[in-house]
């Protein structure tokens, strides 16, 4: 049995700190072994009080198109309203851009455990500000080198640039025949 968490009145607000633990818990609907805390896409927790108690969240979308935004955004509100935050405002903050260097070491570990290889490489910025990876910008392999999440073994190969979702690359371990996405660095 689960314990449901005690409402939070006004007059106890919960801290920032518990709020973060909260969203913490909160699975990205597409990839629900990474919390939307983990993804990095929750940027900021506070509380504003010029009309009351409402507590502000902060999100960056993977990327515009996502899908998952309105399910993500609809999904922090219910955590929160549920563990008694009266008043939830969602505020979309679009620059600086979401980049996969924002996953947590934990969200890169439960990815492999679920079987998908987590970003290879890091983000760089280019001179006009735009973030790109070098895979993406062909200056590195046409494929990144990559571990199977399932066996280990670095003998694998891309089938597909597009997997189960547009953010992954669906990819075959040579050793085990084994298939697996890969969330591409962006």
């Amino acid at each position: 049995m689960v314990a449901v968490p005690k409402p939070v009145t006004n007059s106890a607000r919960a801290s920032v700190e518990q709020v973060w633990s909260w969203l913490g818990e909160v699975p990205d609907p597409e990839i629900p072994v990474v919390s939307v805390v983990d993804l990095g896409i929750v940027r900021d927790v506070s509380w504003s009080d010029e009309d009351g108690e409402v507590c502000l969240v902060t999100v960056t979308p993977t990327y515009s198109g996502c899908p998952a935004t309105e399910v993500i955004a609809r999904q922090i509100r219910e955590a929160l309203v549920e563990r008694g935050v009266p008043r939830v405002r969602l505020q979309v903050q679009l620059s600086p851009a979401w980049t996969t260097d924002w996953l947590t070491d934990r969200a890169h570990q439960n990815l492999r455990e679920y079987g998908i290889a987590p970003p290879a490489g890091k983000v760089v910025v280019t001179g006009n500000g735009m973030a790109a990876s070098l895979v993406v910008l062909g200056l590195g392999a046409d494929s990144p080198l990559l571990a199977c999440p399932r066996c280990g073994s670095m003998n694998t190969e891309m089938v597909s640039r597009f997997g189960s979702t547009p953010c992954k690359s669906l990819h075959r371990c040579v050793e085990c025949l084994e298939p697996f996405d890969h969330f591409k660095c962006h």
